[in-house]
Parts: C-alpha cells; sequence; structure tokens
C-alpha cells in the first residue's frame, strides 16, 4: 500500500530562514534538519568568522541557497539577510529566531542586582531581535507565514540559576502574542516554542546547569530529557499548512516537565 503525504504536513516549495546554528548540539540545527527533511529550501546564518567553520559543514547538508553572517547587535546585519533573500526568492514563508545573550556576570547574579546596560544588552539580543526578524519578514510573507523563538519555562516560573533571562523569556513570550494579533490579519502566525533544558553551547553559561537538567528528567512524566530532534519536528509541524489554526500560543516541548515543575 502506497502512503501519501497529504500536501498540508509537508514543506515542500516552502523557504524559511534559520536563525541562532552555533553547532551541531545547537536546537536550530535540530529545527533545521526537520525543516529540510520536510522538504523546505533554507537560508541559515552565523555570527561571525569565529563560528562560521563550525556552521557552514551544517549549512552544506542542509543545501542551504542562502549563508550569510548575522550579528543581530551589528548595524543592518538582520535587515541584509532579509534583503538577500528578497533578491533570491522573492518571498519568505518561515523564520526560526533561536538566540539568545546575557553577560555571565547578570546572567549568574540576582535579578535585583542585574546591571541596566545588561539587561539592555539580554534584552535586545535575546527579546528585540526578535521583533525586528518579524518586522523584515512582514513584507516577504506574501502568502502568508510562520515565525518561530525559543522560549523557556523560567517565563512562567522562578529556575533557580536563570536570572534575568527569565524576565526577558516573560517579555519574548509576551511579545510572541502582540506579534500574532498584529500580524495574523496577513496570515502570519507567530510562535514561542519552549523546549526543556538541553545541553547546548548556550546553556553552558547557566550555573548549575546540569543539575537543573537532572532535576527536569527526574520530575518529566516521560522521565527524560527532549532532544533537539523532538523540538525540531514540533517545530517543523506549526510551520506546515496543516497548522495554519494556531498562532500566539507557547508550545512546550519538555517531556511534559511544564505541567509538573
Amino acid at each position: 500500500m502506497t502512503t501519501i503525504i497529504p500536501a498540508a504536513a509537508t514543506l515542500e516549495g516552502k523557504k524559511g530562514l534559520v536563525l541562532g546554528i552555533a553547532n551541531d548540539q545547537s536546537i536550530a540545527w535540530g529545527c533545521a534538519r526537520a525543516f529540510r527533511a520536510m522538504g523546505a529550501d533554507l537560508a541559515v546564518s552565523y555570527l561571525n568568522d569565529k563560528a562560521k567553520k563550525f556552521v557552514e559543514p551544517l549549512a552544506q547538508q542542509l543545501e542551504a541557497e542562502i549563508f550569510e553572517p548575522v550579528d543581530v547587535t551589528g548595524e543592518g546585519e538582520l535587515k541584509a539577510i532579509f534583503d538577500k533573500i528578497g533578491e533570491k526568492w522573492g518571498k519568505l514563508d518561515f523564520a526560526l529566531h533561536s538566540i539568545a545573550f546575557a553577560p555571565k556576570e547578570d546572567l549568574h547574579g540576582r535579578v535585583v542586582d542585574c546591571s541596566r546596560e545588561g539587561f539592555q544588552q539580554a534584552m535586545d539580543v535575546s527579546c528585540h531581535s526578535f521583533i525586528r526578524m518579524a518586522r523584515y519578514a512582514e513584507p516577504l510573507m506574501k502568502d502568508g507565514g510562520s515565525l518561530f523563538t525559543m522560549s523557556y519555562f523560567g517565563a512562567n516560573r522562578v529556575i533557580d540559576n536563570y536570572g534575568v533571562m527569565g524576565p526577558v523569556k516573560a517579555a519574548l513570550e509576551a511579545s510572541v502574542r502582540y506579534l500574532a494579533a498584529e500580524l495574523g490579519p496577513k496570515g502570519i502566525r507567530v510562535h514561542a516554542i519552549s523546549p526543556g533544558p538541553i545541553k547546548t553551547r548556550a546553556a553552558s553559561g547557566i550555573a548549575h546547569f546540569d543539575e537543573l537538567m537532572n532535576k527536569a528528567a527526574e520530575r518529566a512524566p516521560e522521565g527524560r530529557l527532549v532532544t533537539i530532534e523532538e523540538v525540531g519536528y514540533t517545530t517543523a509541524f506549526l510551520a506546515t499548512d496543516g497548522a495554519k489554526g494556531i498562532t500566539g500560543d507557547t508550545t512546550y516541548v519538555d517531556c511534559g516537565y511544564s505541567i509538573v515543575g
């Protein structure tokens, strides 16, 4: 018996942008692989020349049609990749923002002691850059589309050692809701994806992260940690036409930890 996959369950013919791959342990890499496996053509960014040697082989595996440097703190760099997409493709169907940063001294300290400069930098890189991404993506999503960003349970509950990123992720999730309301009339859906703890390069900056992972694995109903592949395929599903009725929510991919944590 021949299996027929409904068009609504694939990404064939769709064009997508992936921001935030650092290496093959990145959540963004898990998402990019799922997007590509489901048929999408991809544009991929890398942070700088130092990161390029790690990301370029991955972009080649994805057969990425666009591969450009993007430092969201650099003047014009984020806009430049959207200009490139406009020139090459003339449209965009989905975009993933998997970028976050806070200075170590602010991340490891109490929120009440966070510096003004550190808070502003964390908000700019981790939250406002997503808003800017949405602004640049909007004119390219002529037939609607999907925007994704990565959050964490610490946006809603106090998580030991998560520090200033808790308020920042809360702002990010609120931004998702407002963007979904504003862009919904154009058929553009906006999603926050909230994975359970995963040992990525970015997560290594959180103090006592191994303890956090162990606690999550012990308390999660499934008794384990989620993988980047599982996060990837959940995100890819939300980019398909089969998920057109979903927008503005935070989707937890955490083996159930958020219901008991």
